[in-house]
């Protein structure tokens, strides 16, 4: 074998300066993909957890109110020492007050006045709970601060059903004239400043309210017959 033969022989086998150099920005680049792909997972993933939290946290709210609300009391939380009319109820567009029993991990027993309301918060609006023990001499004072249930809202408002003379469903209105009474639907509307975030309706249903009468059952019309 030649000089110039064993010289090619020798080149063959190694690598020029410029191809280490293309291989390595292959490399880079290829890392790089890939470390932006693993990073775009780890945001979509986080973001999909907490929308799930979001989402479980709307759930937990809408339970507790629905638990709380459906299991208000006839009980008079203040009597009107003049007119001796009892208060079973009051509501307001940003603000409703009941007598309910606490589940019993969070309460010592007994019949509680609850308070839900829509109040101002550093990020929009926000809905708090409070509950305070019913004693024979009233309410007395609370004995924690108010648990946020909701932040972030941008709207916020308690409706509820009237009753018509004839027992039929009436309007929905943002204010409960009748404090003798329980309503028999309480409606909270909800939009948030994230619009992602969605309220699925809730309308509550005190179960010791005043029925409502059903709707009236019209006659099915029967196809005329040819003769």
């Amino acid at each position: 074998m030649t000089t110039r033969s064993r010289g090619r022989v020798r080149r063959s086998h190694g690598f020029t300066l410029l191809e280490v150099v293309l291989t390595l920005g292959l490399l880079s680049l290829a890392l790089a993909l890939a470390l932006g792909a693993l990073r775009g997972a780890t945001q979509a993933t986080g973001r999909a957890e907490a929308a799930a939290q979001r989402d479980e946290r709307l759930r937990a709210v809408q339970s507790l109110l629905r638990r709380q609300v459906g299991a208000a009391l006839p009980i008079a939380m203040a009597i009107d020492p003049a007119t001796g009319e009892m208060t079973l109820w009051r509501g307001e567009g940003d603000r409703i007050e009941f007598v309910s029993a606490m589940p019993g991990y969070l309460s010592r027993g007994g019949p509680y006045v609850q308070t839900l309301e829509i109040v101002s918060g550093p990020d929009g609006q926000r809905l708090q709970f409070q509950h305070r023990m019913l004693t024979p001499d009233g309410p007395l004072d609370p004995e924690r601060e108010p648990v946020v249930l909701l932040d972030g809202i941008a709207q916020a408002r308690f409706e509820f059903r009237t009753l018509e003379e004839n027992g039929r469903a009436g309007r929905w209105t943002d204010e409960w004239d009748l404090p003798a009474t329980l309503p028999p639907l309480v409606r909270l509307k909800v939009s948030f400043n994230d619009e992602s975030r969605r309220w699925p309706e809730l309308v509550m249903a005190p179960r010791l309210a005043t029925p409502m009468a059903p709707p009236p059952v019209e006659p099915l019309a029967l196809p005329e017959t040819g003769r």
